[in-house]
């Protein structure tokens, strides 16, 4: 009887041995990359020597001295403000002409669909291809139309901007997303605004809105992690763009044309597995969490405030 335990203890066991899958992914996953990587990014370490203590020598490489730093940030921070903006507002209106159609539903649901379910490798392959300024189809059209064409992946001015078209041409996902929430929304509530006189506008803003913000919320947040880890459409694109060969012991060099496309993801592989520079790519990882972390913290704050001004 000594050795048994009471209740409060017993809940406690209990829900340790619910929670010790998730502690465990959590722990070997998560914990302890982040503090191996807060680790070595104090330290010199090229994979091959054992590492040596160098202080905060990492970080002021990195913020004085990595010439490409500040084109990288700068190149991760515009993809995650415009091109999760547009992916949302494009998800969003696709699903809103859908839910809307009255036949042909399905046929335009797979239509737009499908070129999501494409590997992000070969769809970027495709994409630069329709888009090659010499005999790709698009500039051919917009030539006979008149209209003159840029060189899209080969012009640093056009390089992001036809990143961001190539999500908007996976916009499936979120698509479906919106689709699913729109139709959730009580047709009650749409016949009581109808019976107020509310028009489309006006029942958009009242009564979609308010029910479909959670899933708003859920597409930004889930954008801005997704595009900070912007790295393989990027380099696939500026590499076809370039038109470099790549074989087999071939070092890549990021972010044609003129660093356009070099992302923070493709500069800490490259510091980390190129240039052997451990350290340098740990604290370059570090920024990048840290940064997600504190533009996720204020959408969600955010997120919360309206909640509280809407009670």
């Amino acid at each position: 009887m000594a050795l048994s335990l009471s209740n409060p203890a017993r809940r406690r066991l209990r829900v340790l041995g619910f929670l010790s899958p998730w502690l465990i992914g959590f722990s070997v996953f998560f914990l302890y990359p982040l503090i191996a990587t807060v680790y070595f990014s104090f330290m010199h370490y090229n994979q091959i020597k054992e590492p040596t203590f160098v202080g905060l020598r990492n970080w002021r490489y990195v913020f004085e001295q990595m010439p490409l730093f500040g084109p990288a940030l700068w190149n991760t921070l515009w993809l995650v403000v415009v091109m999760v903006a547009l992916r949302v507002v494009f998800g969003l209106s696709l699903g809103l002409l859908i839910t809307k159609l009255k036949s042909g539903v399905g046929l335009f649901r797979t239509a737009f669909y499908i070129p999501y379910l494409a590997p992000p490798v070969a769809a970027t392959v495709a994409f630069v291809f329709l888009l090659n300024p010499g005999t790709g189809p698009v500039n051919e059209i917009l030539s006979r139309v008149g209209i003159d064409a840029p060189t899209w992946f080969n012009d640093p001015n056009w390089a992001k901007p036809s990143l961001v078209m190539l999500s908007l041409w996976g916009i499936g996902d979120l698509m479906v997303i919106f689709m699913a929430a729109l139709l959730d929304v009580p047709k009650e509530q749409y016949e009581a605004a109808e019976l107020d006189g509310a028009g489309a506008w006006a029942k958009f803003r009242y009564v979609t809105w308010p029910s479909i913000t959670p899933i708003v919320m859920f597409a930004v947040v889930t954008g801005v992690v997704q595009t900070m880890q912007y790295y393989t459409q990027a380099l696939v694109a500026g590499k076809i763009a370039s038109g470099v060969s790549i074989g087999p012991g071939s070092v890549i060099q990021p972010g044609y044309p003129d660093h356009s496309t070099l992302t923070v993801p493709q500069l800490v592989y490259s510091m980390g597995f190129q240039n052997f520079n451990t350290g340098a790519a740990c604290v370059l990882s570090l920024v990048l969490f840290a940064i997600a972390m504190a533009v996720t913290m204020l959408l969600m704050r955010k997120r919360s405030g309206l909640l509280s001004a809407e009670d």
